[in-house]
């Protein structure tokens, strides 16, 4: 006799299914905006000049600075007008020039200041420090007379090297900030260096300023950005000749007789500020890390 046995269903094992709730993930952006929305506001902010500055740039002549603030019409003719209108390749130029050569002589400058002052024992350091956080405060127009007369009398006006050479001598912002990011180095990284038979320029050279990157690039980034929108210096010294203009200073030669082509000017304005915006991308973050690091010890 034979007995038939009924088989139950085996049970899967495994997870229960969970329920997903299709709220989530938009109660989690809600509480993304929400816990970002001062940082979201100030972004805002500061991004509505540089796109009220492009939407102008594509407007008409009778449109620019009008009541209506979206183009009418989209004009990027006007990027290439603006070549017709200067020799923005000339500006651009000596723009670079001006930039350029300017931040090497802050760095071949600052850094040996900017030991001395960190890591060096002499008598009479932190009253020189001292001076050096007392220029950081003078305005630059105070000496701008004696300044003037000095390369008035060297023969030098009309040209950029009145801006480029003071670079190469004293910056007392680059130095303050390179000190302060030097001290955040330890010690004992220049001290073994030494042991292994490296001299003072050796340790500086393989050494420290390896390790301090990210502080010489905000550093320099600080005083190319300075440099590239500076229109005091070269009104001042260049203002007589024009083919040594930087792009700051030839933005005034949109200004007519009678009327101002504001299209034109804003086209020129956001070519002028596309490098600076590029530059900044792509060192924002040994930017941010030396900006970081320089306040860490006094």
């Amino acid at each position: 006799m034979t007995t038939a046995t009924a088989t139950r269903p085996a049970h899967r094992r495994g997870r229960r299914p969970v329920k997903r709730n299709p709220n989530g993930s938009w109660q989690k952006t809600l509480y993304w905006v929400a816990t970002h929305s001062i940082g979201l506001a100030l972004a805002l902010a500061f991004s509505l000049p540089i796109l009220f500055v492009f939407l102008t740039a594509v407007m008409s002549d009778s449109q620019a600075l009008s009541s209506s603030l979206w183009p009418e019409s989209w004009h990027f003719e006007n990027f290439f007008r603006v070549f017709d209108k200067v020799p923005l390749l000339q500006y651009t130029v000596n723009s670079l020039m001006y930039s350029l050569l300017a931040t090497a002589g802050m760095l071949i400058s600052a850094i040996p200041a900017a030991y001395a002052l960190a890591r060096l024992k002499w008598k009479g350091r932190n009253t020189v420090f001292l001076l050096v956080v007392a220029a950081m405060m003078l305005p630059p127009q105070v000496v701008a007379v004696p300044l003037y007369d000095m390369w008035v009398k060297a023969g030098l006006t009309g040209t950029l090297w009145p801006l480029i050479v003071p670079y190469f001598l004293f910056d007392a912002f680059s130095v303050f900030l390179l000190r302060q990011f030097f001290l955040t180095i330890p010690q004992d990284y220049i001290d073994a260096a030494k042991i292994d038979g490296c001299n003072e320029f050796t340790a500086v050279w393989r050494v420290l300023i390896p390790m301090s990157r990210p502080g010489i690039a905000a550093t320099g980034l600080f005083c190319f950005l300075y440099t590239w929108n500076d229109f005091f210096g070269p009104l001042i010294y260049t203002g007589e000749n024009k083919d040594n203009w930087p792009l700051s200073l030839s933005l005034a030669s949109f200004r007519g007789q009678h009327a101002v082509e504001w299209n034109l000017m804003m086209a020129a304005t956001a070519m002028i500020m596309v490098p600076a915006i590029v530059l900044f991308l792509f060192a924002q973050k040994s930017f941010v890390r030396g900006i970081t690091f320089t306040g860490v010890k006094g």
